[in-house]
């Protein structure tokens, strides 16, 4: 900091003192104890910081903290609100200020977020049993950013709704925390920002430019796996966000433990905040997501046949996006191919899906259903069965569950493979084969399999 500059902050804090003794109603010996240690250290148009040299003066001052960020846009004379921010020595060490002489550091191509949608809002986030939690934990995040889980790790399978959530959580600290800076990014987008950067030799100046964030979004952190020179860099800018009590929220296809390629001091660090799983909806939520996804699309859902409804909601409940693949298709056909254009009818519907779905529309069955009663049998999660966690008890449902896919479905293994997770034809063969020679020899295991039978014809 400059002379000059030395002087103009100490001016200006002498008058904001005066200032607030004329109008603040603060008694003269408050001042002269506590505000007068204090030390005006950064002044820019948005921004205000104040060092003091204890907790009594950040404290006292702190209560009085709109008091003086009117009386700043007074002495300053700005048309607009300031932030003031108090803070001791300790806690300004670690502030990063540019040197004067050093370029300010912009939000460039080369280093700038990705867009976050403005229209992923925890206000169209359809919750249900299947995300309960995992929308409570980001909401508390977004509430009160760095505060109560850091990191927050949401897991879950493709098209679930966990870069809504990530989204919502950007767009809402965005509305209550204006001043806060937001970063959001795939983690194959962040490879190649850093390759970038060393290739440009800036890696420095990358890493000071995110140490300068408030909130920290990642998605799909599972494609960092194996990218060394990247991991350690997402390690050091990590550190420093945390250390710094930043938030930062992550999402991924699998819990930090099953990410194969990803080194143990991340796994430990991912581990060490809070990990909440997202399943596959459930009908009625399901349903609740199609009329939000339809109102949303300009459409009325009053045009829509409600048995239509379910119809669609009942075949294509284990993916978001293959519920909306199956709207626009059942629009699209409906515009091209249904005569009159009123009510959208059962019968068109049915005929835009066929061969699409996975069910009956007789019975109602359906893969998503069969995994949920196995997982309710065995006190699981359905993400569990679906995942690649290859523990004893788990595997063992997930083999049942197979197993029963390809009994009351009748679905093809490459079908069947892509609900477990994208498994392959060979490994659907042999899970179907070991519970079939189980039930053989083993009655209380059959007697398992066949209580799973009864409760989904019930």
């Amino acid at each position: 900091m400059s002379r000059s500059r030395d002087q103009y902050y100490n001016e200006i804090w002498k008058q904001t003192m005066a200032y607030l003794l004329d109008h603040g109603n603060i008694e003269a010996e408050i001042i002269n104890t506590f505000y007068s240690t204090a030390e005006l250290r950064e002044l820019n148009d948005d921004k205000i910081i104040l060092v003091v040299p204890n907790i009594i003066s950040k404290s006292i001052m702190q209560n009085e903290r709109e008091m003086l960020e009117s009386a700043f846009v007074e002495i300053l004379d700005y048309d607009h609100p300031v932030h003031v921010e108090i803070m001791q020595e300790s806690e300004f060490a670690g502030y990063r200020l540019p040197e004067e002489d050093s370029p300010v550091i912009l939000p460039d191509d080369d280093f700038a977020s990705m867009e976050i949608q403005s229209d992923r809002t925890f206000d169209n986030f359809v919750v249900g049993d299947c995300n309960r939690e995992s929308q409570a934990a980001a909401l508390a995040c977004a509430y009160n950013p760095g505060k109560y889980f850091n990191p927050l790790f949401i897991y879950g399978n493709s098209g679930l709704g966990k870069t809504h959530l990530l989204m919502a959580i950007g767009n809402y600290v965005r509305k209550s925390y204006p001043d806060k800076k937001i970063y959001y990014i795939e983690s194959l987008k962040f490879v190649d920002k850093v390759v970038k950067a060393i290739q440009n030799n800036r890696i420095d100046q990358f890493k000071q430019y995110m140490s300068t964030m408030d909130l920290l979004l990642v998605d799909d952190i599972q494609f960092l796996a194996g990218k060394e020179k990247s991991h350690e860099i997402f390690f050091s800018i990590y550190n420093e966000l945390v250390n710094n009590r930043k938030q930062i929220c992550i999402a991924s296809d699998r819990q930090p433990k099953e990410i194969k390629g990803l080194e143990d001091r991340l796994i430990s660090r991912f581990s060490s905040g809070l990990s909440v799983g997202i399943d596959s909806p459930e009908f009625e939520t399901s349903l609740a997501i199609l009329r939000m996804k339809i109102k949303n699309s300009g459409n009325d859902i009053n045009e829509v046949d409600e048995q239509g409804l379910a119809y669609i909601a009942s075949n294509f409940s284990g993916n978001i996006r293959d519920l909306e693949g199956a709207w626009n298709r059942v629009l699209f056909y409906a515009i091209m191919f249904q005569e009159d254009k009123n009510v959208i009818r059962f019968e068109t519907i049915v005929n835009a899906l066929k061969n699409q779905a996975v069910v009956s529309d007789k019975t109602g069955m359906s893969p998503n259903k069969i995994i949920k009663s196995v997982a309710d049998y065995y006190g699981l999660t359905k993400q569990q069965i679906t995942g690649k966690t290859r523990t004893k008890n788990i595997a063992n449902a997930r083999h049942i569950s197979i197993y029963l896919c390809r009994k009351l479905l009748d679905l093809p293994y490459i079908k069947i493979g892509e609900e477990f997770g994208g498994r392959d034809h060979a490994t659907v063969i042999s899970a179907c084969r070991k519970v079939e020679k189980q039930i053989r020899s083993d009655s209380t295991y059959a007697l398992a399999v066949r209580e799973i039978e009864m409760s989904l014809s019930s």
